[in-house]
């Protein structure tokens, strides 16, 4: 009783689950407006909650589902020792009926005896009463009548000792004769108590019989119930995981709305920090001059970092996280997390923040027009305003903002404009 209470309140959180996450879905706004990265970001969050949440409530559906099962198997295990039991009584009540039937059998044989005795004892007896009346009746004469008749005095004795045989005759047969009598009686009750005593032990076991057919009916109904639950706990799961699927579509279209509004972006974010270097200033992939002058820096460009390599150079590209194409105005430098940042040239730092698109990030201005910039940090550590020397540590690489991995995304403008880093920097 306490598990099927336990099971009604499971199913019914999780029904209320279900109503939850459908109006949730309904109230998914159709976004008349583009949507920033942030709020897409929380969107999508919220629905990986929601979809942790509905994978927690089918792995306890799994859990109460086989739970269940197994509560069927061990009613069915125990219906079948009930059933075992009553085939038991069953061949006890039917032995028992047989023995009251030979029980009643021989009772009546002793009342068809005690029947014969006492008829017999009644002849007896009776014929025994004529003769002692016959005797009373008669006095002495019988007697002198014995005497009278004897041949002689011998034959007197003869017929005085046959007279008293007869009497101790007629007193011994019916003295066993109620010996018998009694025997037969006391038999007679014997098989009668028996057969009683029969009776109440098949009474006793008809009354356990019908406890166990209780039980047994009470037994089917509980798995009856079961099996209902247990095909609804399934039809509840298949529900939710159709669901789940739902929810992993939204989030999978979400995430590449929100690739798209990140890409857009960082789109507008470089747009207003620089343009395109025009064609006599603009370098070329491969890290040479396109035009036929390079602005000129007025002191020595350091490595801001150690690298394994470069996995994306300076100019136009395929982006990595959209797949569309672009124009880096950078260039990036594979690294491992935590991997010490420096300052390339001395300045100032401009610039210490943080964005969706570029992560934790620093400008340095350095005075004669030329700038560098430097991505996607775990951290900073220099404040907007302070002066750096080249070679100071300024932060360390990171994975924030856009990225696909951990690099340092490294440019370098020349008034606003971005130019090829490797024009500058030995890389």
């Amino acid at each position: 009783m306490k598990n099927r209470k336990k099971m009604v309140k499971l199913l019914a959180g999780i029904m209320a689950a279900i109503m939850l996450i459908t109006l949730i879905f309904s109230l998914i706004p159709t976004r008349a407006y583009a949507a920033s990265s942030s709020e897409i970001r929380k969107q999508i969050n919220g629905l990986k909650d929601q979809k942790t949440e509905l994978q927690k409530q089918i792995k306890d559906l799994k859990a109460q589902y086989a739970e269940n099962e197994n509560e069927i198997e061990n009613i069915v295990t125990r219906k079948n020792v009930i059933d075992q039991e009553i085939g038991n009584l069953h061949a006890q009540i039917v032995n028992i009926n047989e023995q009251i039937t030979a029980y009643g059998v021989l009772i009546a044989d002793k009342q068809d005896e005690l029947d014969n005795a006492q008829e017999h004892y009644d002849t007896l007896n009776e014929e025994y009463k004529t003769r002692i009346r016959t005797m009373e009746e008669e006095g002495n004469l019988t007697y002198w009548e014995v005497l009278f008749k004897a041949n002689n005095f011998s034959d007197l004795l003869d017929r005085l000792n046959m007279v008293e045989e007869i009497a101790a005759s007629d007193n011994r047969r019916l003295k066993e004769l109620d010996e018998a009598t009694k025997a037969v009686e006391v038999a007679q009750s014997e098989l009668a108590t028996e057969k009683a005593d029969l009776e109440v032990t098949k009474q006793e076991l008809n009354e356990t019989q019908a406890e166990l057919d209780d039980k047994r009916a009470e037994a089917d109904e509980v798995i009856k119930e079961l099996v209902a639950k247990g095909e609804e706990i399934e039809s509840l799961k298949d529900r939710l995981e159709e669901e789940d699927q739902d929810l992993l579509k939204q989030i999978a279209s979400m995430e590449k709305e929100y690739n798209n509004a990140k890409h857009q972006e960082w789109l507008a974010y470089m747009a207003t920090y620089t343009t395109v270097p025009p064609a006599t200033t603009a370098p070329s992939n491969s890290g040479g001059n396109n035009g036929t002058s390079t602005p000129s820096s007025g002191g020595n460009w350091l490595r801001p970092c150690s690298y394994r390599y470069m996995s994306s150079p300076f100019g136009m590209r395929q982006s990595p996280t959209t797949g569309a194409s672009s124009y880096h105005q950078g260039v990036d430098l594979a690294a491992p997390q935590g991997t010490p940042i420096y300052a390339s040239r001395a300045g100032v730092v401009t610039t210490a923040t943080y964005s969706s698109s570029a992560g934790y990030y620093v400008t340095i201005n350095h005075g004669d027009g030329f700038s560098s910039i430097y991505m996607h940090m775990t951290n900073y550590v220099v404040g907007a305003g302070s002066a750096v020397s080249a070679g100071q540590l300024i932060g360390y690489v990171g994975n924030t903002g856009i990225t696909t991995g951990y690099h340092l995304h490294f440019g370098i403008a020349y008034n606003g404009a971005y130019v090829n880093p490797c024009a500058y920097v030995s890389l």
